[in-house]
This record gives C-alpha cells, sequence and structure tokens, in this order.
C-alpha cells in the first residue's frame, strides 16, 4: 500500500511539475550575447545565469502570469511579464548598457515592481554594500542609509530610526513576517544578525496600508538570500575581524537546487570585547556574543511555490552601567546583562491560478528575554510568542488596472516569570482587511488603497495596587481606517517626479499603557496612562530624480503630522531615587528631507563621485522639540573602480567623509550635541588564485580617532564617546 501511495504521488509531482518553460537569448546592443546575466523569477524563489552565447532556460514555471528580472552589472534592469499558456516559451532580451547600480524588483511594496516603476520611494542596499563599509552590525549597516539611524547602546544594541520615528513607530519584517521583540524598550536591539540576508528595503513613512499598526513611521523590510540556481550545489565561507573591539565574524553557508527542490542553511558566529575610545580606554561590559542559524528549504511546480524557513538566534550581551572601569579584553560578559533567544518560523506561499495569484504567509516569532543584575538568576524574565497571517490575492488583471484584496491577522502572548515585571501578562489580538490598485499608462502610474484595522490588548492585574511594580487589568480596544494615495509621472526624459500622500497609525504598546516603575534602560520611574488614543498621522512625501548614464540626482521631501504623538515627560516628582516620567499625548509634526548626488564623469568610467544631506526637524504642537530627533548629516564620497590584469577584478577605493551637524534642537531633557566629522576609508575587490576566487574588503574607519557623542547614543549622559578607529578585514568566498 505504501509503495502504491508513493508512485501515485510521485506521478502526480511530476504531472504538475514538468511541462512550462521559457528560454531565450540575452544580448547587448551591438546584438552580441552576453554571459552571466542573472535571470530571476523571484516569486517562485527560481533563477539562472545566461551562458557564454548568452542564453537562458527556465523549467517548471506555473500556468500564469509570471514577472521574471533580467539584471547585469554596467546595464539597465529588465522586467518582462511574462503568461505562460503554452508549455515552450521564446523570450529574447536586449539589455540597455547603463553605468549606475541595476534597477531591483521592490518587495515590500504591493506590486513587486522595479523601482523606476516603483509609484513610491523605497530605499534598497544589498548587505554585500553595506558590509564593504566595514560596519560591526546590521543595524550600524543600515544607519549609512540616508533618513536612517540609530539609537545606540555601545556597538552591541541599536535600534533604527526612520525620520526621527522609533520603537514601535518603525516596523521589522524578516522572512516575510514581522518581528516581534518588545521593541519598544531602548535597550532593546534589533535581534537580526546580517548572515543569510541579501538586501534590506527601507521604506521611509506612514505603510500601514500594508502592514497595520506599528508601520506609522515606515519598514524596515530585510530579503532573504536567494537559493542557489537548479542543479548547483554552492557552499560560501566568510570571515570578518574587527581590531578596535578584537572582534571576529564568521559565517559558514551551504544551498543547492533540484528543478523543484531548494535547500539552504547557514550558521555564523559573533564575538566582540568592550569597544575601545580614542583615548585607548576600553567602556567596560559593551562585549557581546551572538549565535544565529538560519535554514530554508522551498518547493515549486507548475501550480504553487513553497518556502518554509527558520531563524534561530542567540544574544548574550553585557550592559555598560560603570563607564570606563575595568580594563580587560575579555569577551565573556559580566553582569548586568542580557540573554535573548529568538525564534523566528515561517512559511511563504504562492498558488497560480490562470489569470490571478494568492500569496499566504504564515509566521511564528518566539523572543526569550532575560535580564540579569548580580547572578545567573534572571531578575526580569519575559518570553513573547507571536502568531501571525497575511493573505494576498491578485486579482485578473483589468486593462492596465492591478488590484490586490488581503487580510492579515496577528495574536501575541506576553508572560513573565522573572522577580520583576517591566510591563504585565497580556495577550494581543490584530486583524486588518485592505484593498489597493495599481493603473499605469505610458510613463505614469496611479496607485491608491483603503485599509481598516481593529487591535485587542487584553492584559492581566499583578501586585499590590499603588505599589512599584503592580498593574490593574486593562481591556482595550483600537480601530483605525487608513488610506494612501501616489502618483509618478516622468516629466520629462530621465526626469521623475513621485508624490504620495499616506495615513498611518500605532495603538498604544503595554509599556506605554501599564508601566509603573523603574525602568532600568532610560533611569527613570515611568507610569503609563491606560486611557491613550491611537497615535494617527498622514504624510505627504515628495521625491524628485533625474537619472541618465553618468548623472543622477534626487530630492526627498516630508511632512509628518502626527495626533495624539506618545511620549513620556517629567512630571515634577521624584519616587526610588528615580525622577517620575508620565505618558502623555500631543499633536506633533515631523518634516525633513534627504538629497543627494551620483557623478560617473565621461570617460573617466573608473570614477564615481557621491554625496548626500539628510535632515528632519521634530516639534510637539506647543514648539517644543521631540527627544531622540537625529542631528543633520552629510556624507561625500569617492569611489574608484579597476582591474588588475586577471588577478584581480571588480577593485575598488573608496574615501568617505560623513559630517555630523551640532543638535541643538532638543527636548527638555535631553542635552544638546556638538558636529563632528568621520573620515572612513575603503577597498576591496575579487581576488582570482587559479580556479578559485575571493572578495576581500579592508576598512579603515574613524580613520582619525576622533573623539564624539552621537546624539541618539544612549551613553551620551555618562559622556562616554563613541568608538574609536577600527580597521575591519574581511574575507569571502563561494566554492
Amino acid at each position: 500500500m505504501k509503495k502504491i501511495i508513493l508512485i501515485l504521488f510521485l506521478g502526480f509531482s511530476a504531472m504538475l511539475s514538468s511541462q512550462n518553460s521559457v528560454t531565450g537569448t540575452v544580448t547587448d546592443a551591438k546584438n552580441q550575447p552576453i554571459k552571466g546575466v542573472t535571470v530571476n523569477a523571484s516569486e517562485i524563489h527560481k533563477g539562472t545565469t545566461t551562458d557564454e552565447n548568452g542564453k537562458y532556460t527556465l523549467n517548471n514555471l506555473p500556468n500564469s502570469n509570471l514577472k521574471l528580472t533580467f539584471s547585469f552589472i554596467g546595464f539597465a534592469t529588465q522586467n518582462k511579464t511574462i503568461s505562460l499558456q503554452q508549455k515552450e516559451m521564446l523570450l529574447d532580451i536586449s539589455l540597455e548598457e547603463k553605468a549606475f547600480q541595476m534597477d531591483e524588483i521592490i518587495v515590500s511594496t504591493a506590486f513587486n515592481k522595479l523601482q523606476s516603476q516603483n509609484v513610491m520611494k523605497v530605499e534598497h542596499a544589498s548587505m554585500r554594500s553595506l558590509q564593504q563599509k566595514g560596519t560591526s552590525t546590521l543595524i550600524e549597516g543600515l544607519a549609512t542609509i540616508p533618513g536612517v539611524s540609530q539609537v545606540s547602546t555601545g556597538t552591541s544594541i541599536g535600534k533604527p530610526v526612520i525620520r526621527g520615528l522609533s520603537g514601535n513607530r518603525v516596523l521589522v519584517y524578516s522572512q516575510g513576517v514581522r518581528i516581534e521583540n518588545q521593541q519598544f524598550g531602548e535597550e532593546h536591539g534589533l535581534g537580526l544578525n546580517d548572515s543569510g540576508i541579501e538586501s534590506v528595503e527601507v521604506i521611509k513613512g506612514p505603510a500601514s496600508l500594508l502592514y497595520g499598526s506599528d508601520a506609522l513611521g515606515g519598514v524596515l523590510y530585510f530579503n532573504p538570500e536567494k537559493f542557489a540556481d537548479a542543479h548547483t550545489f554552492k557552499t560560501n565561507f566568510s570571515q570578518k575581524l574587527f581590531s578596535n573591539t578584537l572582534g571576529s565574524n564568521t559565517s559558514l553557508g551551504l544551498k543547492t537546487s533540484a528543478e523543484n527542490w531548494k535547500f539552504s542553511a547557514r550558521g555564523s558566529y559573533n564575538t566582540h570585547s568592550d569597544y575601545r575610545i580614542p583615548n585607548g580606554d576600553r567602556v567596560t561590559n559593551t562585549r557581546y556574543n551572538e549565535t544565529d542559524f538560519k535554514t530554508g528549504i522551498g518547493y515549486s511546480n507548475a501550480k504553487f511555490s513553497s518556502i518554509l524557513r527558520y531563524n534561530y538566534n542567540k544574544l548574550d550581551l553585557g550592559i555598560p552601567e560603570n563607564g570606563i572601569a575595568e580594563q580587560t579584553s575579555s569577551k565573556k560578559t559580566i553582569y548586568p546583562k542580557q540573554g535573548v533567544f529568538n525564534h523566528l518560523l515561517s512559511s511563504n506561499n504562492v498558488v497560480y491560478f490562470q489569470k490571478s495569484k494568492l500569496d499566504f504567509n504564515v509566521g511564528y516569532v518566539e523572543n526569550d528575554r532575560s535580564e540579569f543584575e548580580d547572578s545567573n538568576i534572571a531578575v526580569l524574565h519575559m518570553k513573547l510568542k507571536t502568531f501571525n497571517y497575511d493573505a494576498k490575492f491578485h486579482l485578473p488583471k483589468f486593462g492596465k488596472i492591478e488590484s490586490i484584496i488581503g487580510v492579515q491577522g496577528m495574536y501575541q502572548t506576553n508572560k513573565n516569570s522573572g522577580e520583576e515585571y517591566l510591563i504585565p501578562d497580556a495577550n494581543t489580538t490584530d486583524y486588518g482587511v485592505f484593498g489597493t490598485l495599481n493603473y499605469e499608462w505610458k510613463s505614469n502610474v496611479i496607485q491608491a488603497g483603503l485599509r481598516f484595522d481593529n487591535r485587542k490588548i487584553i492584559s492581566k492585574a499583578n501586585g499590590i495596587s499603588g505599589e512599584e511594580g503592580s498593574f490593574e487589568a486593562i481591556n482595550k480596544s483600537y480601530d483605525s481606517f487608513n488610506a494612501s494615495l501616489g502618483f509618478k509621472t516622468e516629466l520629462v526624459e530621465d526626469l521623475t517626479l513621485r508624490l504620495n500622500v499616506a495615513s498611518g497609525f500605532r495603538a498604544p504598546n503595554l509599556a506605554e499603557l501599564t508601566s509603573n516603575g523603574v525602568h532600568e534602560g532610560t533611569n527613570r520611574y515611568e507610569v503609563g496612562n491606560e486611557y491613550l488614543k491611537n497615535e494617527q498621522n498622514i504624510q505627504t512625501d515628495i521625491n524628485l530624480e533625474y537619472n541618465n548614464s553618468h548623472f543622477e540626482f534626487f530630492v526627498n521631501g516630508f511632512y509628518n503630522h502626527i495626533n495624539h504623538y506618545i511620549y513620556a515627560a517629567p512630571g515634577g516628582t521624584v519616587l526610588d531615587g528615580n525622577e517620575v516620567f508620565d505618558y502623555i499625548q500631543n499633536n506633533a509634526i515631523l518634516y525633513g528631507g534627504e538629497v543627494g548626488l551620483h557623478f560617473h564623469p565621461h570617460p573617466l568610467d573608473w570614477l564615481h563621485l557621491e554625496s548626500s544631506f539628510e535632515n528632519v526637524t521634530g516639534k510637539k504642537q506647543n514648539g517644543d522639540y521631540l527627544p531622540l530627533i537625529p542631528a543633520n548629516s552629510w556624507s561625500n564620497t569617492i569611489r574608484t573602480e579597476f582591474h588588475i590584469k586577471k588577478w584581480l577584478t571588480d577593485g575598488f577605493v573608496t574615501l568617505n567623509t560623513v559630517h555630523t551637524f551640532d543638535q541643538n534642537n532638543v527636548s527638555g531633557f535631553e542635552t544638546r550635541s556638538n558636529d563632528y566629522t568621520l573620515l572612513n576609508l575603503g577597498f576591496g575587490g575579487k581576488i582570482h588564485l587559479g580556479k578559485t576566487a575571493f572578495d576581500v574588503n579592508l576598512n579603515g574607519n574613524n580613520l582619525l580617532n576622533k573623539t564624539y557623542i552621537a546624539h541618539l547614543s544612549r551613553l551620551k549622559t555618562d559622556s562616554i564617546p563613541n568608538i574609536g578607529r577600527t580597521v575591519v578585514l574581511g574575507v569571502n568566498f563561494t566554492i
């Protein structure tokens, strides 16, 4: 009986998966074949590269519309939508030469367009480009993107800030699943490792239409590394060494794909000593250790595609409390410290119909967080479990109109088991429904959408009423309608205008509703307010972008009005030696933007000149400034590219200066920050030794060993500088 079932299953799989294929040749403007062009069908996680004759083939494709992306360095990316109603299809492509970086498919927005076709300006950065800057953590790399910065605690803990908004106002997605890790805490980091991540997309502005609550300020969307091409097996090893922290980051991955099945696995270990400031001292207990493991398995055929992924991340973080005390290069954390275990399980599925498709994602996130004061017994132990789902139905295309309807939801439980409670035990339930459409004609696009959300929070009472650490039970429900409208047009050749207006919302989090005690991460006694309302905002964005073969220029401007902005303000009393802060609400505005250029002069094809400036101002309704607003900054980069015979290809040298201006626009309990300039140098390329090739990069950051304190550093109150000069050596090779 078992043999019969197995034969039937294999026969059914073969019947589903062995039919459709597309093949063709990729050439340049002179009709010469191009070798090494990446041909990618991202929806089904399948790709290949062209051979020496420019030919490619993709088999076992769905009986539906499918997007193919053709990309190669030095050429403009092309995105083709094909309709596979026959078994075999011929598709020849001619690519146009283009000096600037390749156009990218944007996954975080609804219709997965190329960035050049997208209504909303979304920043896309590959992990490779961020790692080449020599940063030691993922969040440090993100902070080099214009409009993105970080609230940091030394080198180990960083929280993303998008245009002045952070914490629960910025939503983070990984593996297609929203990350929930008690992100309300200033000393709670991102909880993600850059190994096994292909790229990041940054939505700078309200994205509640697609993501619901907590996407009021923006979204960070991390894309996993791609699977191997069909019928290949690859092993990858990378090693980075850091002089300042005596740190090491080691990563080993493997991946393989058959025609239908695909598999990948990657493990990494990251360890650092206390970081050294410019005078030579080390900041005690800023050391940390991180273990990360990612794996995925996928299957696709003519009817559906399914990917199952798992990510385990373990963090052992020292918490600096004594400033510059014990001087050691040990990597073993001392008390106080945090222990954080993250588990992320996701299932991403696409079901194809003749003229439509269904995307369905489910995810489970478990965040186990412990804080230790002076022993291995956790004084604070919180376990957050989150189940979420997301279903989008892509309706059949009607003329030039594409449309999507969808539902999303989340069920979350928080459970305490330590001696102290920071927030109570609670259950949170979300659900949302939405619809959006995209109308495209010539070089113009209009996109619009509408959404309704409900969030329900039920918490349990704890402790003796009136005493520190006690909580009253709450039962709250929050509703919100949100909409977005965007327009893109090409004013003249190579000059693109984007206009977007969108609303967003954020329901109050548990800390804001229920806090009653000393929050060690902020050194203050916080008192929650169960009567807080939704934060509700409307943001207007404008993007003007000019792009030709040798010159690129962009201007981004935004105006963000937030009703019922929630913040903690001093109440004028002191408890247990700590000033009391109450959570209150006020209307607020944030405005500013980014401007940048990229010059690639002809005939100096080896030279790139880049410059960008970013600004944000945040004010309350009464004219006072908002806290945690990053200072203005100006970044300038000279990059040269070269080859040395056959043993060094894709070589580069970069010289970068970043000037951060004074921050004098501070809230009542913040201090001002002085300006500073950092000098960074990078060198790298692909070295060929026989048949083996490996990427090498050498970076020197803060080369002049400048003493400075970033405005958003949480060690600023103790006058502790940021990291001094550091040299980073990285090696990466694939076999």
